[in-house]
């Protein structure tokens, strides 16, 4: 059963909650009514660094789910035995059964996030009805030079350090972001090291391309975001990623926290998706004669959704500059 642990809704503000997934505490915001959206949130984070780009998503007449993965904001660690993608995956069904969510989740990952987000659509199909991953990991390709390819499992831990700093806190976003990275990152870091350091280590070593090709067979809706200055997934990774579903992606300006940075611009990217998947539950739940009398007047928005996912690489978006942010 899940308890408050927070004060009452407000509007677009997530509350706070705990409930008990296989035996174990959690922890998760929700807010919002209409199309459920699960968010997954990256190695490190949890669900408070996100509130913002979270609350666009309720703008858009959204529920939105954000649980803190095990091992991250206080929710217990897996056991040792389950320690995989598909072990997290089997966490998030079991959380949302927890939660009551019965219907398939517009599913959203970043980073970390979006790797377990990957397994969840695969393993467990009726949970999912559009998967959008974010700067995700799973790519496995860490750099591509004609025929020598080499994968992120290749790729040197002090490569990983000397990035990661100034991706995850670029200088022209630097107050604005560690006041919200510092909310769940220092916490993390003080009360499990151990899970930070694991997690690490299986995110470094993701590849969940079959997975992907699989997900494409089923014909799963996915949309692959990457910005254009992270470091820590390289483009050789997203366009990995890109493959295994069989379309280009979105290239958007900014680093591996552009969405932190720039709720706006996650906002304004998202808007399409979530109007596609609204559009297709709305559709569902209406008699059959009803459908066939729609159909054609919905057909655009599928179109909207196939000229997102399949943007041409380097087209970015032209609602912000490179590094540039808007006010939150």
């Amino acid at each position: 059963m899940a308890l408050p642990a927070g004060p009452p809704d407000v509007g677009d503000h997530l509350v706070w909650k705990r409930t008990t997934v296989d035996g174990r505490s959690a922890l998760y915001g929700v807010a919002g009514e209409g199309l459920p959206v699960l968010f997954l949130h990256g190695w490190g984070l949890g669900q408070h660094s996100y509130r913002r780009a979270l609350k666009r998503l309720v703008h858009m007449g959204c529920q939105v789910y954000a649980p803190a993965l095990p091992g991250f904001g206080g929710t217990g660690d897996l056991p040792s035995r389950h320690f995989s993608f598909a072990g997290y995956a089997e966490w998030v069904d079991s959380f949302l059964e927890a939660v009551h969510v019965t219907e398939p989740v517009f599913l959203v990952g970043h980073s970390f996030g979006g790797g377990v987000a990957i397994k969840l659509a695969h393993d467990f199909p009726k949970r999912v009805r559009y998967l959008v991953l974010v700067n995700s990991v799973g790519g496995s390709t860490w750099t591509s030079a004609g025929s020598t390819v080499k994968s992120m499992a290749q790729r040197p831990l002090w490569d990983w350090g000397i990035h990661f700093p100034s991706d995850v806190l670029p200088l022209p976003q630097f107050t604005r972001i560690l006041p919200v990275l510092l909310e769940d990152a220092l916490p993390n870091a003080v009360r499990n090291p151990i899970a930070l350091w694991r997690v690490a280590q299986l995110a470094r070593k993701a590849d969940l391309t079959q997975e992907l090709e699989d997900l494409k067979t089923r014909k799963v809706p996915v949309v692959v975001l990457w910005g254009d200055k992270d470091q820590i997934i390289p483009r050789a990774s997203f366009d990995a990623l890109c493959a295994a579903v069989g379309s280009e992606g979105e290239i958007v300006p900014g680093n591996h926290s552009w969405l932190l940075a720039d709720p706006d611009a996650f906002a304004e990217v998202m808007t399409n998706v979530v109007a596609v998947a609204q559009t297709a539950r709305e559709m569902e739940t209406l008699p059959k004669t009803q459908r066939l009398r729609r159909r054609d007047g919905a057909s655009a928005k599928p179109r909207q959704l196939q000229s997102l996912a399949h943007a041409k690489p380097g087209d970015e978006r032209r609602g912000a500059a490179p590094g540039e942010t808007r006010p939150g």
